[in-house]
């Protein structure tokens, strides 16, 4: 049992970090850092969350859970950033966790964080897809439907609507989804599927059934995959080049918007109640999560002391102010009953008779989704490589570029299961799994400065969370309360993951850790009693 609750200490962590082999190349700086933070919180978040949960949940009070919701990324932050500065090495809340919780359950939020950055990755690049095909529609490019649609999506509509119309003996796929088509124009299911059915007229047919592939999201997968592989460096000067075009188009939007704000549309501000507006907040927690990956570059900067907490704490006030600007120009210049839908800011340019602005907006949703997907997959290869060090996974994870110093063999690997699992996955699947994997991650770390503040008060803390201990303690309430709120599907599939982490664990980790070895030779030299 203390086996398990062993902790890493914060000395050989440090070592680690200097190793020629295994070391990672210093070279990110505050504005790096920053733009890291914000290149993968502004991106979804923004183009379509406060459209659609003011329309859904909260009304003009949309503002309020965007700022509630900050609080909550707040208090998770500032101890983010207290964690980061003391032990600048990558595997942001995995290696915390190790470092103050054990080794268990180091590697369960190492686990939990796999997940959560794969699935994240799966989930933007999915989204980044639909936007670049909407964009080529706006452009008048045409690109084959059954290039963009999962195979799962088609299959399933394929055989729930075949059931349904008793279409089964018909021998040409064609004529059914012909037949079918007529049917259903116009009606209500119809509207919500006739896109996959348009999309599957032209698809090749193989054993009877459509053959679909979301092309996009594998080639903008594979594509960031060999830039991040290229270096750190010119994978964050990418990332900024993309920051700086997203924060410049909101700023388009809210210049051209704000002389139409009508302030009778807020009002009932909280049409739903308080507890709509917390339930939006529930929700809207997505939009903020990332501020985290900036922790796992942390052995990649180049005064970590310094920048990192500059870098969590800078990025997650720039999007906050962003968020409530934009939510509060949206429902003040459109009623917000008009807003849901997948472009709510276009929506809003339409209205106003902007078609340049809404060209503009689909390039900056673009941009701004892809730079939420090169950070997601920037942050899952340095926990693997982090796990991989620590002996917890097989050591060829953490092997190194020789020239470009990039963990390129997880960063291969991952960008590689994200491309395969986003080219055959609806989004809904894995839209489900995103938000509990990061509020589980946030619990430990503000658990993990709580054991650090108690048990190792002799240690140096260039950067202190304010308000101890009440800080941490609201962030884990917080955290929990947002976590209880989730389906109990998603908790099902969690638990289903976190089971096969610990299987692995015991079949593997625990009998190679580094740590454990460690210890078990140095018990070994040690003269008998």
């Amino acid at each position: 049992m203390r086996s398990l609750f062993r902790t890493k200490p914060l000395g050989l962590l440090l070592q680690e970090t200097s190793d020629q082999s295994h070391g990672l190349k210093r070279s990110l700086r505050t504005a790096d850092l920053i733009a890291i933070g914000i290149g993968c919180i502004i991106g979804v978040g923004i183009f379509i969350l406060p459209g659609q949960e003011a329309a859904t949940h909260a009304g003009p009070g949309i503002i309020l859970s965007f700022a509630i919701a900050a609080v909550a990324c707040a208090c998770s932050a500032l101890c983010y950033a207290e964690l980061a500065a003391m032990i600048p090495v990558s595997g942001s809340a995995y290696t915390y966790g190790y470092a103050t919780l054990g080794e268990l359950l180091g590697w369960i939020i190492g686990w939990d964080l796999i997940l959560e950055y794969m699935v994240g990755a799966c989930l933007v690049s999915i989204g980044w897809s639909g936007y670049f095909c909407n964009l080529l529609h706006h452009l008048s490019i045409a690109i084959p439907g059954w290039l963009s649609t999962d195979p799962i999506s088609a299959l399933t509509v394929t055989k729930e609507w075949l059931a349904q119309l008793h279409l089964e003996a018909q021998p040409a796929f064609s004529e059914r989804l012909s037949l079918l088509a007529q049917a259903h124009q116009g009606t209500v299911n119809g509207a919500a599927v006739f896109a996959n059915w348009d999309a599957l007229q032209d698809a090749p047919i193989i054993f009877g059934l459509p053959l679909t592939l979301n092309v996009p999201a594998i080639c903008v997968v594979l594509a960031l995959t060999a830039l991040l592989v290229r270096g750190i460096k010119e994978s964050a000067r990418v990332n900024l080049v993309m920051v700086i075009i997203k924060i410049t188009v909101i700023l388009v939007f809210i210049f051209v918007a704000v002389w139409y704000v009508q302030p009778s549309n807020w009002k009932p501000f909280m049409p739903f109640g308080f507890s709509g507006v917390m339930t939006a907040a529930a929700i809207v927690f997505v939009a903020y999560i990332g501020f985290d990956a900036v922790s796992t570059t942390s052995e990649e900067a180049v005064n970590p002391q310094r920048d990192l907490p500059r870098g969590i704490i800078g990025s997650l006030v720039i999007a906050t102010v962003l968020y409530m600007a934009v939510a509060a120009i949206m429902t003040g210049v459109v009623p917000y009953t008009q807003l849901a839908g997948d472009h709510p800011v276009a929506k809003v340019l339409d209205i106003l008779n902007k078609p340049w602005a809404v060209k503009l907006i689909d390039l900056g949703a673009i941009t701004g989704i892809t730079s939420v997907l090169l950070v997601l997959l920037l942050g899952q290869p340095r926990i693997l490589f982090a796990m991989s060090r620590d002996g917890l996974l097989p050591q060829f994870l953490s092997r190194i570029h020789p020239r470009y110093r990039t963990p390129h063999l997880t960063t291969m690997l991952i960008g590689g299961l994200v491309a395969v699992t986003a080219s055959v996955l609806p989004i809904h699947v894995v839209a489900e799994l995103v938000s509990i994997g990061t509020l589980f991650a946030f619990v430990i770390v503000c658990a993990g400065v709580i054991v650090l503040r108690r048990t190792r008060q002799d240690l140096k803390r260039p950067f202190k969370a304010p308000l101890f201990p009440v800080l941490p303690i609201v962030g884990i309430f917080l955290c929990g309360y947002l976590m209880i709120s989730l389906p109990l599907m998603t908790w099902l599939r969690f638990g289903i993951w976190l089971v096969i982490g610990l299987v692995i664990y015991a079949l593997y980790g625990s009998k190679h850790s580094r740590v454990g070895l460690d210890a078990a030779a140095a018990k070994a030299k040690a003269p008998p009693a």
